[in-house]
């Protein structure tokens, strides 16, 4: 029993991506935004998309990725096979970054998969574009 245990509890920690700790409809995302006064990161992916799911195993897993993120940001998850994606974001060529205003405008934007430290970077640069 104890080593079921401890595996269940090792599988759980390998997958620690909850979307279902993401928001998943855009214009929630932009309200919530405008009354929090944060901005919006929306990362669109695909049910089925290797990169996308290694994106999440490895970076987004990662609890200080994720404690930076919550900081700044409103989050949102769009999977192009279950969510509705308004027009001006891309459907493909995913995993998408996306970092928002709180009215919905793009600030900055990125695609593919990156370890912790490269998504740092990447953050960085968001922030250097929302200041502009």
């Amino acid at each position: 029993m104890k080593t079921f245990i401890t595996i269940l509890f090792l599988a759980s920690s390998l997958f620690g991506f909850e979307t279902d700790k993401w928001l998943h409809d855009y214009n929630t995302a932009v309200n919530q935004a405008q009354k929090e006064q944060k901005n919006i990161y929306l990362f669109v992916g695909a049910d089925r998309c290797h990169f996308c799911k290694r994106f999440k195993e490895v970076t987004l897993s990662q609890k200080k990725v994720i404690q930076r993120l919550r900081q700044d940001y409103i989050l949102v998850y769009l999977s192009r096979d279950r969510h509705f994606i308004p027009k001006k974001f891309q459907r493909f060529g995913v995993p998408r970054h996306y970092f928002l205003n709180s009215q919905g405008k793009i600030l900055f934007e990125s695609f593919g998969v990156l370890e912790p430290a490269g998504f740092f970077t990447l953050l960085d640069e968001a922030d250097l574009n929302t200041n502009n």
